[in-house]
């Protein structure tokens, strides 16, 4: 009977245990299923290669406005609006009589104390070999006409350069091309008073090679390199695509645009394009280091910032990012992570610094 008692009570002893044991299971089960389950992805990195879209205008290769810089009237005009040129051919004539006789008397001048060095080298000459003889000539004497032949040779000198300012002054009438192009523009008529930097006389351009200038904007000015290519389109040459190769850029920001001014060359010595035309300028562009990028669907944006949800120990990171580039479902994004780290496939406001979650990593990810 005692024993049967025993038996009675180890078996509600046992069976108490596995009461106490379930519910602790079941709490736990409970525990669990209320932390809620993500779908993880790991960050990509990569060198990103992509297109991007901007307007350009032709430029020509070379541009001047002529202006006169001495005083004068239009003597004569040899070209008009459309003319070809040469380099070093003669465009316009100034009449300026002022100049000429500054020439003449520079030349005049100079003619003069020519003759005066040549007496005083010739008297300096003389008194140098009497003074071998002794008692001839004074040393006194002979230092003075050496003073006298050394200031007219240095007189001499100097006239000459007169000569040569006004030769330049009075070539200065003549206004040549300073390379081949063509006359864009003629605004003066013979007769004109011009000078002085009164008027622009002439404009002239470079059209047989052009430059196709486009802004590229900071965020992708680092992807351009001396071998990035591009084409463009103009609604002059409707169905035309023409290829250019990168040329050479600023080098520094616009500080109010924000962009840094980019060039391409184009020959054009076929004369199919016209400067001035506004173009579509399609650019292939690599970033010249590896960057990251997650799906557009992880990236979580609030009214003060742009976040991203890190996974790590199964708790939410929120990390403050900038993002770049669009290719597809990625986007190019730039903050504290690396290629190693699993972020929330599809980020939501609902996600807090700290959270627990179930990380479920994706099996395929997006490329």
């Amino acid at each position: 009977m005692k024993l049967y008692i025993k038996s009675i009570s180890f078996s509600l002893f046992a069976l108490l245990l596995m009461a106490c044991g379930n519910a602790e299971n079941n709490v736990k089960k409970e525990a669990k299923s209320s932390t809620p389950n993500y779908q993880v992805t790991m960050v990509k990195s990569d060198t990103l290669e992509y297109e991007i879209t901007l307007p350009g205008e032709l430029k020509p290769y070379e541009e001047v406005t002529l202006f006169a810089k001495v005083e004068g009237f239009v003597e004569k005009l040899n070209v008009d609006r459309g003319d070809v040129v040469k380099k070093g051919e003669h465009l316009l004539s100034i009449e300026a009589p002022e100049i000429q006789q500054q020439l003449l008397a520079a030349r005049a001048k100079q003619g003069e104390i020519a003759e005066k060095l040549s007496f005083s080298a010739q008297n300096y000459q003389r008194m140098h070999k009497a003074s071998k003889v002794e008692g001839a000539i004074s040393s006194l004497e002979l230092e003075q006409t050496k003073t006298r032949f050394m200031g007219d040779s240095a007189a001499l000198s100097a006239v000459k350069a007169e000569v040569a300012a006004a030769g330049q002054l009075a070539e200065y009438r003549n206004i040549k091309s300073p390379f081949d192009g063509v006359i864009t523009s003629r605004m003066v008529s013979p007769g004109a008073l011009v000078g002085s930097g009164k008027e622009p006389l002439l404009k002239l351009a470079r059209e047989d090679k052009l430059r196709l200038l486009v802004a590229i904007p900071s965020k992708h000015a680092n992807a351009l390199s001396p071998n990035s290519k591009a084409s463009f389109t103009l609604n002059s040459a409707p169905g035309k695509k023409f290829d250019v190769n990168f040329s050479r850029s600023s080098k520094v920001l616009d500080p109010k645009l924000r962009s840094m001014m980019v060039e391409f060359d184009f020959d054009n010595s076929s004369d199919v394009l016209s400067a001035g035309a506004y173009a579509e300028v399609t650019l292939k562009l690599k970033r010249n280091e590896p960057t990251l990028r997650v799906p557009a669907s992880s990236i979580i944006t609030t009214t003060t910032s742009t976040l991203i949800a890190k996974v790590e120990s199964g708790e939410i990171q929120l990390v403050p990012i900038t993002t770049g580039i669009t290719q597809g479902k990625m986007i190019e994004i730039f903050g504290n992570l690396d290629s190693r780290d699993q972020v929330i496939l599809k980020g939501n406001s609902t996600l807090k610094n700290g959270m627990s979650i179930n990380a479920i990593t994706e099996q395929n990810q997006l490329n």
